[in-house]
């Protein structure tokens, strides 16, 4: 059985220089351990790690892990920093490094664009040009430098995305047991109820860390909807269809709670995940997890769904 690994994230050393002379609120400090971490004022937000760096440290690991394609993406801060020119070097330097590894590892590596969405102009030029270049689908933050996902600036960077039929992956920010959940729950519920998957039907949005609360909050989804005023209601459908339109990884770091998402929105919904290489990566969970699901299960979970959404 094949294993695809949606969620897996590369930095470049440039891109890292670039964030500790033009970060803004972006900083760079060092730990107690003697690690350097990335600061947003004064919350963590990411520690580089060596494997955030090196593709050949990634192949090992995929190798000894038995994974056979790592999407590979950038992470939070991403490139939501700086002026327009820094975030467009930002961008391309990530992407270009990322196809790059593509190119050089093409059995093994794919990724997904970084975009400068500030800049709407110069975020539909860089999405066409990585899309030339190989990328398989778009990573985007549950905010851009506090900016709402459904705010109308970037309404023609998702008509461009949606469009496309482009696999998008939302991802975080701030704090990482509870406020990624949350940031991550309260970016996607506000795409629900603002009936932003009524306007772009084709997007395929991939919410991390196995949705962060969304299917525990389903019946609450659904009551608010119950009772909304009429006049006031955008969506077409109900919460729960939406919730089983988008998709979902794997990264829940406890079988209960994976079993719990599938049981909300179906197996065909979630696809592998390892966070890796981040220090609360959890590979051998992923591994673990998955095999204790029904064998059809692991085997969607794993593969045959990303095979079909990334059309690998």
């Amino acid at each position: 059985m094949s294993v695809i690994d949606v969620h897996t994230h590369m930095f470049t050393a440039r891109w890292l220089e670039l964030l500790k002379k033009e970060g803004g609120l972006y900083n760079i400090k060092t730990r107690p351990d003697g690690q350097q971490e990335i600061f947003r004022g004064d919350t963590p937000v990411v520690i580089p790690q060596p494997g955030h760096f090196d593709y050949g440290l990634r192949l090992t690991h995929m190798d000894a892990a038995a994974i056979d394609i790592s999407i590979v993406s950038l992470t939070c801060p991403n490139v939501y920093w700086g002026d327009e020119e820094v975030s467009c070097r930002a961008a391309r330097e990530s992407n270009d490094t990322m196809a790059q590894a593509q190119a050089t590892y093409p059995d093994r590596i794919r990724w997904l664009t970084s975009l400068p969405w500030e800049y709407p102009a110069r975020a539909l030029e860089e999405l066409s040009r990585t899309c030339s270049n190989g990328a398989v689908g778009v990573m985007v933050l549950a905010n851009v430098a506090g900016r709402s996902l459904t705010d109308p600036l970037f309404a023609p960077i998702w008509a461009e995305i949606d469009r496309r039929a482009l696999p998008d992956m939302t991802r975080f920010d701030l704090s990482w047991s509870v406020g990624f959940m949350f940031d991550t729950t309260l970016a996607i519920t506000r795409m629900i109820f603002d009936g932003f998957f009524d306007r772009y039907p084709n997007l395929k949005v991939i919410a991390s860390h196995g949705g962060g609360t969304l299917p525990y909050l389903v019946g609450r989804f659904e009551k608010g909807d119950e009772v909304e005023i009429p006049t006031r209601r955008k969506m077409m459908r109900k919460p729960t269809d939406y919730l089983r339109h988008i998709y979902y990884d794997s990264i829940t770091y406890h079988l209960g709670a994976l079993q719990y998402l599938i049981a909300v929105v179906g197996a065909e919904r979630v696809m592998f995940g390892t966070d890796w290489p981040h220090q609360v990566h959890d590979t051998k969970g992923a591994f673990a997890n998955t095999a204790a699901l029904p064998p059809a299960q692991t085997s969607a979970v794993r593969s045959r769904n990303a095979q079909r959404i990334f059309e690998l």
